[in-house]
């Protein structure tokens, strides 16, 4: 990558859909999800990788414990996703740009997100670079600095996708051959489902 770029991993949640197991430790193929976020990050030479963390940190921390990862707490996690996200921004340098990648889409594949680098290079406008596939968006996202600054105005409460239409034509949206950037695992069933399709091709 030609410039630094910060990676901001997103496992703050209580997992209540999991029984209260962390999926962050779900696991993707012979790793835990959040390893194989980190690992495939620290290979693509993000600086810093940051994992941010909620009720589950003991045991997140733990599994990272031998990796360049940063854990931050997420104090007000419980606020929903958007008050964790600003607990993670707040500890990255403010002229990052910010690969943002939840931990409920564990099974990206490495390709796509050296597509959001090739195309953060090419496309000098933008500032939002979000994965589609078959017309949908979805993770991990790209954020150049001004993205981090009204994500931190933004209520607690509110999504981050609602200032998509801020944007407007500053929002890149680069089409995948990778179903898993939609793949939100939400619970057991969509995590099954997810693994299955991921492992199917990577046997293709």
């Amino acid at each position: 990558m030609t410039s630094a770029t910060a990676a901001l991993l997103l496992s703050a949640g209580a997992s209540s859909r999991f029984g209260g197991e962390p999926k962050a430790l779900l696991r993707v193929g012979e790793r835990t999800s959040v390893r194989r976020m980190a690992e495939i990050c620290l290979a693509d030479g993000f600086d810093p990788v940051v994992v941010v963390v909620g009720p589950h940190r003991a045991p997140i921390v733990h599994e990272l414990r031998d990796l360049a990862v940063t854990a931050v707490d997420a104090e007000r996690w419980y606020e929903g996703r958007t008050a964790s996200v600003q607990a993670g921004l707040l500890s990255l340098p403010a002229d990052r740009d910010v690969l943002f990648w939840p931990v409920d889409h564990p099974f990206v594949a490495p390709r796509t997100i050296d597509r959001l680098l090739a195309a953060r290079e090419r496309d000098l406008l933008a500032v939002w670079f979000l994965p589609t596939y078959r017309g949908e968006g979805g993770h991990p996202v790209l954020w150049r600095p001004r993205v981090r600054e009204e994500i931190l105005n933004l209520r607690t409460d509110a999504p981050i996708r609602s200032l998509l239409p801020e944007f407007g034509p500053q929002v890149c949206r680069l089409d995948v051959e990778d179903p898993a950037v939609v793949a939100n695992v939400d619970t057991p069933e969509e995590y099954r489902s997810a693994h299955d399709a991921w492992a199917a091709s990577e046997e293709e």
